[in-house]
């Protein structure tokens, strides 16, 4: 009776872990899906189904990228909470490229700022609230931030261009 119970626990558990999976191919097409595949292939340089530091420590040095720290390693494996496979890849890139709130509730978010309506906050009064509130920035992100954000003479941001940047990209990037 327990091997029984046993077994039907795993068989839940086995569909459980299909269904979560599942979802994150619903999120791409095939294609892209084959796509990410062959990326993970290129990145799992001991083709262990694993992603590990080694791994990405390789592939930046195949890159060209010779001095890449353990700590920026570390940080990247940490996003996938566990070891990365390719279902665990999946599902970051799954999370980075639908992350972003839509465009009208990032306006709102700063109208909140602009209660006068002109479109407009400053640049610096800005660069305090990033650094010091909530999901606090780095300088360095900060600073990488104003880098692609409109910012007139005056040290005022022109925040619905910097939305649609946020939300469609930098026409610079290309």
């Amino acid at each position: 009776m327990a091997s029984r119970k046993a077994g039907t626990r795993s068989k839940a558990a086995a569909k459980r872990a299909q269904r979560g999976s599942s979802n994150v191919f619903s999120m791409f097409e095939q294609s892209q899906i084959q796509e990410f595949k062959e990326a993970f292939s290129c990145i799992d340089q001991n083709r262990d189904g694993i992603i590990t530091k080694s791994d990405l420590k390789e592939t930046y040095s195949q890159l060209g990228k010779l001095n890449m720290k353990d700590e920026e390693l570390d940080e990247m494996l940490k996003e996938g909470k566990g070891p990365i496979n390719f279902t665990v890849f999946l599902a970051l890139f799954g999370e980075k490229l639908n992350g972003t709130d839509p465009e009208e509730s990032i306006l709102n978010a700063f109208k909140l700022f602009d209660p006068s309506g002109t479109g407009h906050v400053n640049k610096d009064e800005f660069k305090q609230l990033l650094l010091t509130q909530a999901d606090k920035f780095t300088p360095e992100e900060v600073e990488q931030m104003f880098t692609v954000t409109p910012i007139d003479v005056a040290g005022n941001i022109d925040y619905k261009s910097l939305c649609y940047i946020i939300t469609h990209g930098d026409e610079k990037e290309d």
